[in-house]
C-alpha cells in the first residue's frame, strides 16, 4: 500500500503542476517585459556635461535629470522605460515599444533651456520666468495656425523686456525666443539660414504689460504640443551628448520574436526527445522537470521585473542544456553502478550520491563566468547574463531536487527493482557486483586508450591555435558596429530588395554606405555599413524615408569610438576576472595543478572561437562576446566534470608511475566520455535550432556557441585532463605521489 502511495504521489505533483501551469503560463509570458529587439524602441547612451562653466558632475545632478527624463517618458505615454545612471557622467535610456522614435529622441535629449533674447544675444527671459506646467498647444485666432501659449510669473518684467526691444526700433525690434541657446549661437548668423536653430523671433511695436505669451512658428499640431510638454517638463541640468544609440523596427522586433519563440519549441522538443530516447524512464522524469524548469525561470524573471530580450532567450535555451548536463550527468552515474551489479535502489542512491559534488562544481564554475557578465555587461549582454543566472540557480534546484523527487518516487516504490532496460541498460551489460574495478570501462564494448594518442592532440591544438593566429595577423577580425565608432542601418522590405534600390535611396538622403549585404529568406534585408557617426537629425530622415518606401521602420545603430574602446576593454577585463575566480575555486575545491590546466583550456576554446570568426569573416559583435564568455564558464563546466572522475579515482591512491598514473586518467576519460557527448549533443541540438530557425540577428550568437561547444568538448576530452597528466607525471619522477591524504571535498547534502 505504501508503494502504490508513492506512484500515486507521483502522479498528484505531476497533475498539479501541470494545472498551474497550464493555467498560469500564458498570463505570466504576458506580462513579461519584452527588450526593443523583441517589440522595437530604441537605447541611446548619452554623456553629460554641466551646463554652467565650472561646475561639476555629481550623483545629485545625475539623479535630477534621471527624473526630468522620466517625466518626459512618462509624457510620451511610455510606461516600461530603464533610464540608467552608468559610471559618473553617463546615462543610458532604453524605451521598447515607441512608435514615433524620433519625437522621444528629441524630447530626451533637448536640455529645454527656454530663454527671449534680443538681436544681439543678450538673454532677457528664461524658463525660471515661466509658470510651471502652463505650456500648451493652441490655434492662432487670426491665421488659425498651431501655436504654444504658457504664462508668465511677472507681467511687469514682461512688459520691461518688450518696452526695450520695442525703443531698439526696426529692423532690431525683435524679441528672439531660443531653445537650447548655447555659447557661440547668434541670431545673426542663424537668421541668414532656412532652418535657424531658434524657434521664432516676432516683432514688437507696443509694451506688452500681460503674462500670456504666445510661441508662434512653422509648427504642426505635433511639434507644438511636443514643444509644450518639453517646455511643462522643465530644463535639464545638463547637456546630453549621445554617444551610443540603437533604434529597432517594430517589425524586426516582431520578426525575431516569432522565430526565436519558434526555434526556442523546436529546440527544447529535440532536447526532450533525445534525452527520452537515451535514458528511457529517467529521461522521461527529466523532460517533466524541464517544463517545471522553463515555467519557473519565466515566473522568477517576470517577478524580477526583468527585461526578456532577444540573447536572454537563448539564454534560457542555453539552461535548458545546461538542466539536462545535470540530469545526464546523475543518470549515468546511474547507469554505472548498475552495470556493476548493484540493485536499482542501490544504484540510485549512490549515483545521486556521487554525481552531487560534480553537479555543484559544474555550475558554480559556470555561475562565476555568467556573474562576471551581468556586472561587465550591458543592455541587452546584461538581460543575457540575467536570464543565465536564473536558468544556472532553477536548473540546480529542478534537476538535483525535482529529478531526484519524481524518480525516488518510483524507485522506492520498488515499481523499477527488476527493470534495468527501464535505464537504458542492458541485462547482458550487468556484470557480477564482485568483479567491480577488475574490468576496465569500455566503449561500445571496446576499450579504447585515450590517453596514448595525446601527443596527437596536441600536435592538433598546437596546429589550430598557430592556424588561428595567422588568420588573425592576415585577416584579423571583421568587427560589427560595436567595436567600431560608425553606423549601420538595417532596412527591412516586404519583397525582394536589391543594393541598387539601398543606394539610390540612401544618396537621396545624402549618404553613402561602406557596404551593403542583402540576407533575409528572399533578400528581403539589407544591412548597411557607414566608417562615420551619422548625425540624430539625419537618423530621422533615414527612418522616415525607408519606413514610407517600403512599410517598416529601419533599425539604427550609431557608435562613437569611446564606446568600442570600452566594450573592447570590459570584455577582456570580463575574461581575466572571471580566470581568476574560476582558478581560485578550482583550486580550493580540487588542486592548483587542475586549476591551471581548466584555465588553459577554456582559453583554447575562446581562442578557437575568436580564430573561426577571423578565418570565416563573420560580423565580430557584442553578442558574441557574450557567447565567448558563456563558452568560458561552459569549457570549466565540462572539464570539471572530467577532474572529477580523475579526482574520485584517485582517492587513497599511492601512485608511484606515470603508466600508473595514465591508467587513471585513462579510465575517468572513458567514464566520462558517454556524459560529455550527451550534454554536447543536447545543448546543441537546442543551439543549432537557433542558428537554422532563429532570427538572423542571433545567428553569430548560435555560431560562435556551436563553435565553443564542440571545442570545449574536445579540450575537456583530450586537452585539459592530458595536460594535467603530463604535468603531474613529472612529478612522479622525483617521489611517488601520495593521493591518500587528498580527501574529496563534499558539496552540499540533499
Amino acid at each position: 500500500m505504501k508503494n502504490r502511495g508513492r506512484i500515486v504521489a507521483f502522479f498528484l505533483i505531476v497533475l498539479i503542476f501541470g494545472g498551474l501551469i497550464g493555467t498560469t503560463v500564458t498570463g505570466i509570458t504576458k506580462d513579461i517585459n519584452l527588450g526593443l529587439d523583441l517589440q522595437g524602441g530604441f537605447e541611446v547612451l548619452y554623456e553629460v556635461e554641466p551646463v554652467d562653466n565650472g561646475a561639476e558632475v555629481d550623483r545629485k545632478l545625475m539623479e535630477a535629470t534621471v527624473e526630468t527624463l522620466n517625466d518626459r517618458v512618462n509624457r510620451l505615454g511610455i510606461s516600461e522605460a530603464n533610464i540608467d545612471i552608468e559610471g559618473e557622467d553617463r546615462i543610458r535610456v532604453q524605451l521598447a515599444g515607441v512608435e514615433d522614435q524620433s519625437e522621444a529622441r528629441e524630447m530626451l535629449s533637448t536640455s529645454a533651456r527656454l530663454s527671449f533674447r534680443d538681436v544681439n544675444d543678450n538673454k532677457l527671459l528664461d524658463g525660471s520666468d515661466i509658470k510651471e506646467g502652463s505650456a500648451k498647444q493652441d490655434f492662432d485666432q487670426k491665421t488659425n495656425a498651431p501655436i504654444v501659449t504658457l504664462q508668465l510669473k511677472d507681467a511687469s518684467k514682461f512688459a520691461d523686456v518688450t518696452t526695450k526691444i520695442k525703443n531698439m526700433g526696426s529692423p532690431d525690434n525683435l524679441l528672439v525666443i531660443w531653445m537650447d541657446y548655447q555659447k557661440g549661437d547668434s541670431y545673426e548668423e542663424e537668421s541668414m539660414k532656412e532652418d535657424p536653430k531658434y524657434i521664432s523671433a516676432p516683432r514688437v511695436t507696443e509694451t506688452l504689460n500681460t503674462t500670456d505669451v504666445m510661441i508662434s512658428g512653422n509648427f504642426t499640431v505635433e511639434s507644438a504640443k511636443r514643444l509644450a510638454d518639453i517646455i511643462n517638463s522643465g530644463s535639464l541640468p545638463v547637456h546630453m551628448n549621445e554617444i551610443y544609440s540603437t533604434a529597432v523596427g517594430a517589425q524586426f522586433g516582431e520578426q525575431a520574436l516569432d522565430k526565436t519563440v519558434f526555434a526556442g519549441f523546436i529546440g527544447v522538443g529535440l532536447v526532450m526527445l533525445f534525452i527520452i530516447a537515451v535514458y528511457r524512464f529517467p529521461g522521461l522524469i527529466a523532460t517533466i522537470n524541464l517544463s517545471i524548469y522553463i515555467y519557473l525561470i519565466l515566473l522568477v524573471f517576470e517577478l524580477m521585473n526583468g527585461v526578456l530580450t532577444l540573447p536572454g532567450i537563448a539564454a534560457l535555451i542555453l539552461g535548458v542544456g545546461m538542466a539536462v548536463d545535470a540530469n545526464v550527468i546523475t543518470f549515468e552515474r546511474i547507469k554505472e553502478e548498475l552495470k556493476s551489479g548493484k540493485s536499482v535502489m542501490a544504484a540510485f542512491k549512490a549515483g545521486s550520491k556521487n554525481s552531487l559534488s560534480t553537479i555543484f562544481d559544474a555550475n558554480l564554475t559556470t555561475l562565476i563566468a555568467a556573474v562576471v557578465l551581468f556586472i561587465f555587461g550591458t543592455s541587452s549582454v546584461k538581460g543575457f547574463a540575467t536570464m543565465l543566472i536564473v536558468s544556472i540557480l532553477v536548473s540546480f534546484i529542478t534537476a538535483v531536487f525535482g529529478t531526484r523527487l519524481l524518480l525516488g518516487l518510483w524507485v522506492k516504490s520498488k515499481t523499477l527493482s527488476k527493470r534495468p532496460g527501464w535505464f537504458g541498460v542492458k541485462k547482458e551489460d550487468i556484470k557480477d557486483i564482485a568483479l567491480k574495478d577488475k574490468e576496465e570501462p569500455k566503449i561500445f564494448n571496446k576499450q579504447i586508450d585515450v590517453v596514448q594518442h595525446r601527443k596527437k592532440f596536441f600536435w592538433i591544438s598546437i596546429s589550430m591555435v598557430v592556424l588561428g593566429i595567422a588568420s588573425l595577423l592576415l585577416f584579423k577580425l571583421n568587427p560589427g558596429i560595436d567595436f567600431t565608432s560608425g553606423s549601420r542601418i538595417e532596412i527591412l522590405a516586404e519583397d525582394t530588395i536589391t543594393t541598387e534600390e539601398v543606394e539610390d535611396g540612401l544618396s537621396e538622403l545624402g549618404l553613402e554606405a561602406e557596404s551593403i549585404v542583402l540576407s533575409g529568406d528572399n533578400n528581403d534585408i539589407a544591412v548597411t555599413r557607414f566608417d562615420k557617426v551619422i548625425e540624430k537629425e539625419k537618423i530621422a530622415e533615414v527612418t522616415s524615408y525607408f519606413k514610407d518606401k517600403y512599410g517598416n521602420a529601419p533599425s539604427v545603430s550609431v557608435v562613437s569610438p569611446i564606446v568600442g574602446q570600452e566594450l573592447v576593454k570590459n570584455a577582456i577585463y570580463a575574461v581575466s576576472i572571471a580566470s581568476i575566480f574560476m582558478i581560485i575555486y578550482v583550486t580550493f575545491r580540487f588542486e592548483l595543478f587542475f586549476a591551471i590546466t581548466a584555465i588553459i583550456a577554456l582559453l583554447h576554446d575562446a581562442f578557437f572561437v575568436i580564430a573561426i570568426f577571423s578565418f570565416t569573416r563573420i560580423e565580430f559583435d557584442i553578442t558574441i562576446v557574450a557567447a565567448v564568455l558563456t563558452i568560458v564558464g561552459y569549457s570549466v563546466n565540462d572539464t570539471i566534470v572530467t577532474f572529477d572522475r580523475i579526482r574520485e579515482n584517485l582517492q587513497n591512491k599511492r601512485v608511484k608511475s606515470f603508466k600508473e598514473l595514465a591508467i587513471i586518467v585513462n579510465r575517468s576519460l572513458v567514464q566520462t566520455l558517454s556524459r560529455s557527448i550527451n550534454t554536447t549533443v543536447t545543448t546543441l541540438l537546442a543551439v543549432l535550432a537557433f542558428l537554422f530557425l532563429g532570427a538572423q540577428s542571433i545567428t553569430g550568437f548560435a555560431i560562435a556557441l556551436t563553435v565553443g561547444l564542440i571545442a570545449g568538448t574536445y579540450s575537456s576530452l583530450f586537452l585539459a585532463s592530458q595536460l594535467w597528466l603530463i604535468w603531474r607525471g613529472k612529478m612522479l619522477k622525483n617521489k611517488p605521489v601520495d593521493f591518500t591524504k587528498k580527501k574529496k571535498v563534499e558539496g552540499p547534502q540533499v
